[in-house]
């Protein structure tokens, strides 16, 4: 039988503190571990949570586990401030100026957060990066605070770096050093002030050991993106956009604008997201050959992803299209239906759309994914895509690509709505209208409207709809 989370929580602590040894009473690990399940439960986490942790833990050694359970404690503009169990730790750190945070004057006695922005490469009056380690650096203080008193600052140095290993996408620096390698001469330095100055051999040897931990954390973190399935990796983009785009929390309330600059801003993220910055490595860790099938992986799951996205984009602002060209904006369940209801089966856009033959240029694989779903269930989505697969279907692979490239005019303002949907397969489109029409009813009578527009051969249709 499956323990509770925060039970999981004391187990995994308890078993890592046993194993370094380090002498930490049931009552304090208790205390430790409810401080972190209260961030990881919080409501406005999809992909950040408990379970994204325990996955990180699992097979890493004691030190790294420390690293794991602390590393994602803050998400400041997700959780929209300081974890409020842990607040009372970061109090002086950090002032904020405007929407950004400002690394305050460091103690001379704090030897803590002096040791996390050393690693960290912060200093007193920086503006931390809300992208480039903010929520890393911030979790390491909270980290660095309640583990100091049960570790050797050795042993409290390598949870830090471990930490500060999760900031993902680095890219080399103007030397052509990596983001861990620079990460291990860091940790040299810190290990030679605070530990043991007078072996260079020694401090080297602890900087490798702590650096080749850090890698496989990391790698651990970001590992969807080495995942052999794209519906598992698309599942976890999908809990990602859910997280990082508040309006998309509640099912059924979010309206199709929201639910596009959703996906628009994960799709723009992963067409620039160089594959090869995803996996981290150091020296021999992983393997060269290793490597090279991460990042391989990691480019067909971000190609196969932009293309998903892409069509769900495509879709959506038909649907867009339709709801401005008679009306405004609305809830993605006014046109589409609900995705689960408390009064037996909800009508669905789909109940209504006709069965298509697919275009002979169509990704099968990405097709099956549209319509079997996402390998993972989401609670405010479907995990299919029929619309996407209807469209994907009637028109193909090209088909969809070019829809996407009008749409995106829309988006900009250079297309007009309608010019938009007069872009589109007529037949297709005023399919998608007549099952939109079953679907929202107070748009019944316009959208009837508009498709005899569409409908019509002449091409001044804007002045027409006017």
């Amino acid at each position: 039988m499956a323990i509770s989370t925060i039970n999981s929580f004391i187990s995994v602590l308890d078993a890592a503190f046993q194993a370094l040894p380090a002498q930490v009473s049931m009552l304090e690990t208790e205390r430790l571990a409810i401080l972190v399940h209260h961030a990881m439960e919080s409501q406005t986490r999809a992909y950040h949570t408990s379970g994204h942790v325990f996955g990180m833990c699992e097979g890493m050694n004691p030190l790294q586990v420390l690293a794991a359970l602390f590393h994602d404690l803050v998400y400041y503009q997700l959780d929209e401030g300081f974890p409020k169990h842990s607040a009372y730790l970061l109090e002086g750190v950090t002032r904020k100026e405007g929407e950004a945070l400002t690394l305050q004057p460091i103690p001379p006695d704090d030897v803590p957060l002096s040791i996390c922005a050393a690693l960290f490469d912060f200093a007193p009056g920086q503006a931390l990066p809300l992208y480039g380690g903010m929520n890393e650096f911030l979790s390491a203080v909270v980290a660095a605070r309640l583990l100091q008193p049960h570790l050797c600052v050795a042993d409290l140095i390598a949870v830090l770096a471990c930490i500060e290993a999760t900031i993902p996408f680095r890219t080399p620096d103007v030397q052509g050093r990596s983001a861990i390698t620079r990460l291990a001469q860091k940790v040299q330095q810190q290990y030679c002030l605070r530990v043991d100055g007078r072996d260079i051999g020694r401090a080297q040897e602890f900087a490798d050991r702590v650096a080749t931990n850090a890698v496989a954390l990391t790698n651990r973190d970001v590992g969807s993106f080495g995942e052999t399935d794209p519906g598992l990796f698309l599942s976890n983009t999908w809990l990602l956009i859910e997280e990082s785009n508040a309006p998309l929390a509640v099912a059924g309330m979010y309206t199709l604008q929201e639910y596009r600059f959703g996906l628009t801003r994960m799709d723009a993220f992963l067409r620039t997201l160089n594959p090869n910055h995803v996996f981290q490595c150091y020296k021999n860790t992983p393997t060269p050959g290793q490597l090279a099938n991460l990042c391989a992986a990691a480019q067909r799951n971000i190609a196969f992803s932009v293309d998903f996205l892409g069509a769900k984009i495509a879709s959506i602002a038909m649907v867009e299209a339709l709801a401005l060209c008679t009306g405004t904006d609305g809830p993605i369940s006014m046109f589409l239906g609900e995705i689960r209801s408390a009064y037996g089966l909800p009508e669905r856009v789909e109940d209504y759309l006709p069965v298509v033959p697919a275009k002979g240029d169509v990704n099968h694989d990405l097709l099956r994914v549209f319509e079997k779903g996402r390998t993972l269930e989401s609670a405010n989505d479907l995990t299919a895509s029929p619309i996407t697969a209807f469209v994907y279907r009637y028109i193909g692979h090209d088909g969809t690509q070019q829809a996407l490239a009008q749409a995106r005019q829309m988006f900009d303002g250079s297309l007009t709505p309608l010019a938009f949907l007069q872009s589109l397969d007529r037949e297709m489109a005023c399919a998608i209208i007549r099952a939109c029409a079953h679907i929202a009813l107070s748009r019944r009578e316009a959208l009837g409207a508009l498709q005899q527009l569409l409908q019509r051969p002449d091409t001044d249709a804007d002045r027409t709809l006017g």
